[in-house]
């Protein structure tokens, strides 16, 4: 065995041992608090490493704790670490050169959910679907080890490790194979901001976590503090393990507003510097898309412009003002995007741009919130969508649009999202909008934490006004099998027709080049808040709405882009039958939308 293959970084520890396949091997402090087996004979460096289970024995403690760049927990986040080579996997990606984010759409999945199996291998056995529907890449919400065999995966502690019950590192490999053989590009949602309260042993061995900074969820991960240094290499070599060891084409970094850095270069400058980098010797485009709060543009600006440099960014902006205009919410954080201040104000200023907080005062906050993006900020940068894994699952019943909206509406919302100027996200089941709710749950072996998660989970909703009769509780198994898509609804023909409409919304925006122009300055609006329509432009192509539940007319402006053509303008796609036009007008039915576009001469 290589010696190193076990090193192992605790600054914390006086004494060091290393369990291996049930022998215990003393270890020396080496440069930097790094330490290193004694007694190990080494093998041929060329030779594959084998499954070898091992744990560290901290201080005088004789209970072997896992190794915090672990690759594999077969017996859980408590169990010994097993030895994993990423190397020895025979890839079929070889035709496979990237993709970029700019023009792509991304559908995002959970991998426990996704079928019956909860399996990376059985999602494989989806992706024609997806291939058909038409998206580019496909989102794996977090698969890093936690505690127990279900749940969102937001609470890991093994960032180096693939979860078991989803097969491993290796059907991990499997399955990015097998996206990159069908054209598809992988996103890994990745948490970096804070670590699982079950199974983190990282503190036994050194200061991973601050007490100089707090979060949401505790400690702050110590990116400024002391011995730092080795604990932003360890976020770091995680990235670069999935864009080398899995070649996946990108990361999703959950909540990067609570990375607390005060260091000079921001750990996410430092990040982005490292990936550029990967991306340069890996000759393909590699992705780090933002989940944050802030509406900053420095997350996304260039660095030479002081940003750090990241490829794009979530846009909550984008989802609260669509789902207010669909669904007539204003409850919550909802309240600042309500119609009543404003009519489609709100969608208006989002789609023009980019962010509707943009140093604006947020009620919701009580406070002024955000900043202007550049006039030059390409749109695809900003990465939205009307259904997420949060904004669904963060709900106390995590009830999709689809339980209050008809298949109609649902088809209005997916016309306004395919056709605006940013980076589409589906949310797995939206396509056809699956019944089946996406809850949130969990599976703690320990009593203590599963009595806290769940009476937690409804004090939270119950500060906010909700019954606690109507909060599933997570640790319920049957609040998991509800949360599974059910693939048997594509067979009723309401389901199947609004799938056919996300398909060919897909191919229209693939087709014309208008859909996926990156500049917020070329869009521009035209809406009736008493008519409730809504009408923007994108290039030649004039983007119709009706939110109403009655037949509306209205007028397309012929004169002003189309002049050039003939008057008649021509109907691009339509999610019904009755949508018509007839000169300048448009006869829009109750709940629908079209794409109109010139005639060629």
């Amino acid at each position: 065995m290589r010696d190193s293959r076990f090193d192992i970084w605790a600054p914390r520890a006086s004494r060091m041992r290393v369990l291996i396949d049930g022998e215990t091997y003393d270890m020396v402090r080496t440069d930097e608090s790094w330490w290193q087996p004694v007694g190990l004979a080494p093998l041929d460096p060329e030779a594959p490493l084998g499954e070898h289970d091992y744990g560290y024995l901290i201080d005088n403690d004789d209970t072997p704790r896992p190794d915090p760049r672990s690759r594999r927990q077969p017996a859980g986040v408590h169990g010994l670490s097993r030895t994993f080579d990423a190397s020895s996997y025979q890839w079929h990606d070889d035709a496979w050169t990237g993709r970029q984010l700019a023009g792509g759409i991304i559908y995002e999945l959970h991998v426990g959910t996704f079928t019956v199996d909860g399996t990376l291998d059985a999602a494989i056995d989806k992706l024609d679907h997806l291939v058909d529907l038409g998206v580019d890449f496909v989102e794996l919400m977090p698969v890093n080890a936690f505690n127990g065999d279900h749940g969102w995966g937001y609470d890991g502690v093994y960032w180096y490790a693939v979860h078991e019950p989803y097969g491993g590192p290796l059907a991990y490999q499997r399955f990015v194979d097998a996206c990159h053989q069908r054209g598809l590009g992988v996103i890994q949602d990745v948490v970096y901001n804070h670590l699982g309260p079950s199974g983190n042993y990282l503190g036994m061995y050194g200061p991973y976590l601050s007490g100089q900074h707090t979060t949401a969820w505790g400690d702050a991960v110590n990116l400024d503090g002391f011995d730092s240094d080795q604990v932003r290499r360890y976020l770091i070599d995680n990235a670069l393990m999935w864009v080398t060891d899995f070649h996946v084409d990108g990361l999703r970094l959950d909540a990067v507003h609570a990375l607390v850095d005060t260091a000079a270069t921001h750990i996410l400058e430092q990040l982005a510097n490292e990936i550029d980098a990967a991306s340069a010797h890996l000759r393909r485009p590699l992705s780090l898309i933002a989940e944050s709060d802030l509406n900053a543009p420095r997350t996304i600006a260039t660095r030479d412009a002081g940003g750090y440099g990241l490829t794009a960014q979530w846009s909550d902006d984008f989802h609260h003002a669509a789902h207010v205009c669909l669904t007539g919410e204003d409850d919550g954080y909802y309240e600042d995007f309500a119609e009543s201040r404003g009519g489609f104000s709100a969608l208006e200023k989002v789609l023009t741009k980019g962010f509707y907080h943009d140093g604006s005062v947020s009620t919701f906050r009580r406070r002024h919130h955000g900043r202007p993006l550049s006039a030059n900020t390409r749109a695809w940068r900003l990465v939205v969508s009307t259904q997420n894994h949060d904004q669904i699952g963060n709900r106390a019943r995590g009830d999709r649009l689809s339980e209050s909206l008809s298949p109609e509406q649902l088809a209005v919302g997916a016309t306004l999202l395919m056709c605006s100027p940013f980076t589409p996200m589906l949310f797995m089941g939206e396509e056809w909008g699956a019944l089946t709710p996406f809850q949130f749950f969990s599976s703690h072996p320990e009593p203590e934490l599963a009595q806290a998660t769940s009476e937690g989970r409804i004090a939270e909703f119950a500060r906010m006004g909700w019954d606690a009769t109507e909060v599933p509780n997570p640790q319920d198994p049957d609040t998991y099998r509800r949360s599974m898509l059910d693939w048997m609804e594509l067979d009723r023909p309401e389901r199947s027709g609004l799938l056919d409409v996300y398909r060919r919304l897909i191919r229209l925006r693939h087709a014309h080049p208008e859909l996926s122009s990156p500049w917020l300055r070329d869009v521009t609006v035209t809406a009736d808040a008493a008519q409730r329509t809504f009408s923007f432009w994108r290039g030649d192509l004039q983007v119709v709405l009706n939110f109403s539940d009655a037949v509306r007319e209205v007028a397309l402006d012929v004169d002003v882009r189309w002049t050039k053509y003939r008057e008649q303008p021509e109907l691009l796609f339509a999610t019904c039958d009755d949508v018509a036009v007839e000169g300048e007008l448009a006869t829009m039915p109750p709940h629908s939308a079209a794409v109109f576009g010139p005639q060629a001469p």
